[in-house]
């Protein structure tokens, strides 16, 4: 992981937590994260990965998505999945486009790949 990488994943945590400081939003229960209020106005579907159809791989991803006032995809963060499928997950999520609000969203996006029989 180069160090952009990981300052901009440190960052994206950041955002998170100054969120839910600065918002009085109480953290959620271990486990459980909020879903993304903001309605969606285009959604893009990942595409299945090659290597994971051939190896019949299937799985959740799910990620944290921040999304800007202009209804844009700001950043991801991982919060699980297989490696294989994250990628396509966040191809996909930073191509949805969400409603114009006030301030910054967050929450949690969920994916899942069910392999072909």
């Amino acid at each position: 992981m180069s160090s952009q990488s990981t300052r901009r994943r440190v960052a994206t945590a950041l955002i998170v937590l100054l969120t839910i400081v600065f918002t009085g939003k109480s953290l959620p229960a271990f486990g459980q994260q909020p879903a993304i209020t903001r309605k969606v106005k285009t959604k893009v579907a990942p595409a299945y990965p090659e290597t994971a159809r051939r190896m019949s791989l299937g799985g959740t991803v799910k990620l944290i998505v921040v999304v800007g006032t202009n209804g844009s995809v700001r950043s991801t963060t991982v919060l699980g999945g297989h490696p294989l499928l994250v990628v396509a997950a966040q191809d996909a999520l930073k191509s949805w486009k969400f409603e114009p609000g006030p301030e910054e969203s967050t929450g949690v996006i969920e994916f899942t790949f069910k392999p072909e029989n």
